[in-house]
């Protein structure tokens, strides 16, 4: 996988933590018992905690292949390959008072 994709989806996952939603990180496997585990969160019990909510899971694997698409910024013209245009991020966040 390359870096650059690795960074955007990790920065993706600090992103959701920044907004206090859960987030896992770490190896997906199966025990002997059956149970899914992320790391060492047992799946299952993350999912009961979440139990007739409405959610949006993302699952982002760091080492798939895939790769980066470079998009130009409809603002400003200028190509990235972030999430958003880190220049226009950061004018706004300049022009809001909290750069």
């Amino acid at each position: 996988m390359s870096a650059i994709r690795r960074a955007t989806i990790l920065k993706l996952a600090s992103a959701a933590y920044e907004m206090d939603l859960d987030v896992m990180t770490g190896l997906l496997t199966r025990d002997e018992n059956g149970r899914w585990r992320i790391g060492s969160h047992d799946l299952i019990v993350w999912l009961e905690r979440h139990l007739d909510e409405e959610v949006v899971m993302v699952l982002g694997s760091l080492e798939d292949e895939q790769p980066i698409v470079t998009r130009t910024c409809l603002t400003c013209g200028r190509d990235y390959t972030d999430l958003e245009c880190p220049y226009c991020r950061a004018s706004r966040l300049r022009l809001r008072g909290r750069a």
